[in-house]
């Protein structure tokens, strides 16, 4: 395993809001044959703010800042060729055609037919010889990039660089002198401050809204191997403004906005932008590369969770918990161990899992970081050399759900001996172990700390506690992780 958190989120995924959309009054996007609606490059600059929203200037405007930010701000097109499937009124593979072949007589042959799909996304210019930032989801798979400008003039683009896991891609138009927006430090935005989203929404032209920064650090537990650090907003954002501009009152970039969390794929008030900073890494590789290198250490880690805390007897629910070293990793090599709870790195606390996945992966591969871990409560710092992440999104490090527990009858459950560990043959449904989401078929590994074989082990184990929720080591399949489960009352 290298390095990678995913959050199971029980909430509906947030939606990557550029996509390729239904064709509609109001809708732009996907389009068939080759043809996409357009927006006119004439259309008005639309500036929409909530009701009774605060503004930062004593006249209530932000032209001057608009003025200044949206000849920066581009329409993105990209058509792909798709491949239809053969249309079968069975769905999946026709009887037919499995008894009798493809030549069964009177059944009409509906071969492939590929297809153009056009999607609809926004851009931002970063440099005067015009290198545009958008996100990948808007060119993934595209053969062809246009961008448009305020100005009504088009460019073919061409894709410098690409990358997934933050869902950004730099483009480069053969332009000159071209308007830019300042890099922020999105580091130094507040929850609070006032935030203009720019973009093309739904292809009705260059749109502007208003709000605040609504949260910071957001993940939203894809578990797909993105790297997730959003600043969420509530200035209404929509499908097309994908690759757009957030920016604060001083015309500054301080995010792209990339998602939104909605049921119905419209804005309702809650959107995500990838913050600058990372951006503006993630950019500096690709410009400079074409591609993005990233810090590995080694480990799988989970958050800290009340009754973790208490179980580690740990002051603050923050940090990360180690459940898995790889073999051979850096972690390993500098003697990370699992149940060691990292708190900092370079002097920089932890916060959870993903603040310490992010930070990761920000250093160079090489580079040498020094870790501030807790182990068995007392502190200490490790030195540790990181190696090169190979983003690998369906098995990495993957952050815990309460989803298993165990231990006989004080527990909740059965077990019997196994190779590493004692495997759970049945669970109470009214027992501890059910209600932290233990499975018939988990396997114990460690209690509070100490190997089991058996269910003497476990009595034994828990006898440590003392009275507070039992630590234990769960391993499901090919993961490992950290639950605290409390003993059944009396």
């Amino acid at each position: 395993m290298e390095w990678e958190v995913r959050d199971r989120a029980t909430a509906k995924r947030p939606r990557r809001f550029t996509g390729f959309m239904m064709m509609g009054a109001l809708i732009a996007g996907s389009a068939a044959a080759g043809s996409l609606a357009t927006s006119h490059s004439s259309a008005p600059v639309v500036f929409a703010a909530p009701a009774g929203a605060p503004v930062a200037h004593m006249d209530g405007s932000y032209a001057d800042v608009v003025a200044k930010v949206a000849p920066a701000v581009v329409t993105v097109r990209s058509q792909r060729v798709v491949k239809v499937a053969d249309s079968n009124p069975f769905g999946g593979q026709d009887p037919f055609e499995e008894f009798f072949g493809r030549q069964f007589p009177g059944r009409r042959q509906q071969p492939q037919q590929p297809r153009r799909e056009g999607a609809l996304g926004s851009g931002v210019v970063v440099t005067g010889d015009g290198y545009i930032l958008t996100n990948n989801h808007v060119i993934e798979g595209s053969r062809q990039v246009e961008v448009e400008l305020t100005d009504g003039r088009s460019f073919k683009a061409m894709v410098v660089g690409a990358d997934a896991p933050s869902d950004l891609a730099v483009l480069k138009v053969d332009a000159h002198g071209l308007q830019t927006l300042t890099l922020g430090d999105s580091d130094q935005a507040r929850v609070g401050d006032v935030a203009l989203a720019v973009g093309n929404p739904l292809g009705v032209g260059q749109t502007v809204t208003m709000g605040i920064v609504s949260a910071k650090g957001r993940a939203t537990g894809s578990g797909d191997g993105s790297f997730e650090d959003f600043i969420q907003t509530d200035a209404p954002i929509n499908q097309g403004n994908s690759g757009g501009a957030l920016v604060n009152t001083r015309g500054e970039l301080i995010g792209i906005n990339s998602q939104i969390l909605s049921p119905s794929g419209g804005n309702i008030g809650i959107g995500f932008a990838i913050p600058s900073n990372m951006a503006k890494n993630v950019m500096d590789q690709l410009v400079s590369g074409g591609a993005v290198h990233r810090g590995m250490l080694g480990v799988t880690v989970q958050g800290i969770t009340s009754d973790l805390a208490g179980s580690l007897g740990l002051s603050e629910v923050k940090g990360a918990l180690v459940s898995a070293v790889s073999e051979g990793s850096p972690a390993e090599k500098a003697g990370i161990q699992r149940g060691d709870v990292i708190t900092g790195i370079n002097g920089q606390a932890v916060k959870d899992s993903n603040s310490l996945r992010n930070q990761v992966s920000r250093l160079k591969p090489g580079s040498t970081v020094t870790l501030t871990v807790l182990r068995s409560g007392q502190p200490r710092q490790v030195s540790v050399k990181l190696a090169e992440l190979h983003q690998r999104a369906d098995k990495d490090d993957e952050s815990a759900s309460p989803a298993e527990r165990g231990t006989p009858g004080a527990l909740g459950l059965s077990v019997q001996p196994g190779d590493a560990g004692v495997e759970v043959t049945n669970v109470d449904p009214s027992g501890p172990a059910a209600d932290a989401g233990i499975r018939v078929g988990d396997v114990l590994e460690e209690v509070n700390g100490t190997p089991v074989r058996s269910s003497s082990d476990i009595h034994s184990a828990l006898s440590k506690s003392k009275g507070k929720p039992a630590l234990v080591l769960v391993r499901r399949g090919d993961q490992t992780l950290y639950v605290a489960v409390p003993e059944r009352a009396a």
